[in-house]
């Protein structure tokens, strides 16, 4: 059953990790779902920049890496202030299996906006891949701080609770918190259901030993 989870939570987050993000300085809605515009940002971007952004966006979608690679940094030479289009990158580099430039372009959406939750997402995406598991968490947790109703940044909790650290009370209420942001997730339902099984015969094994 782990061991499954452990698959089919790498192909799901293999998916959101194609997210594409627009962001400006403000932060807007939350990004749950393949090429979101927030809408704070859209509000501050001219028609040039949206194009531009939708062309990078585009060749992302369509698995061309190079491509968007260099749209992204065109756009990012007129329009510098947006720390999606790092993020971005970052996504880029991380498929690439680059982590050391994927964290150069988080450090660069971070430091236009520290509280980004698509860049912090990512953050602990590259520190859960790389074992720095508490400092995952901490990215994961700035996220749903910053943005509550950020359902990706909920998911990854949730697996690195259950997953890496087995901290599995804590993985409920992460799932949990990302089922209620979503429609419906049939397979994290089975998880929860799974993971409220086997707390329940912990408690049950506790009170024995007691």
């Amino acid at each position: 059953m782990l061991l499954q989870r452990f698959i089919d939570s790498g192909r799901y987050c293999a998916l959101l990790l194609a997210l594409l993000v627009f962001g400006g300085c403000a932060v807007g809605g939350p990004v749950t779902a393949p090429a979101t515009i927030e809408r704070d940002a859209a509000t501050q971007a001219d028609a040039t920049a949206l194009t531009l952004y939708e062309q990078a966006t585009g060749a992302m979608a369509a698995g061309d890496f190079d491509e968007a690679e260099l749209r992204f940094k065109k756009f990012l030479l007129q329009y510098p202030e947006f720390p999606g289009a790092h993020v971005n990158l970052a996504i880029i580099e991380a498929m690439r299996h680059n982590d050391e430039a994927a964290r150069v372009s988080l450090d660069a959406a971070l430091a236009l906006n520290p509280e980004f939750p698509a860049a912090l997402n990512q953050l602990g995406q590259l520190l859960r891949r790389n074992g720095d598991f508490s400092a995952a968490e901490a990215a994961y947790l700035k996220a749903v701080t910053v943005r509550p109703d950020y359902a990706l940044a909920h998911y990854n909790l949730g697996v690195l609770y259950e997953l890496y650290l087995q901290r599995l009370e804590d993985a409920l209420a992460s799932f949990e918190a990302y089922q209620a942001l979503v429609v419906e997730d049939k397979q994290v339902e089975k998880w929860i259901a799974d993971l409220r099984r086997r707390i329940a015969a912990t408690q049950r094994t506790a009170n024995v030993a007691d």
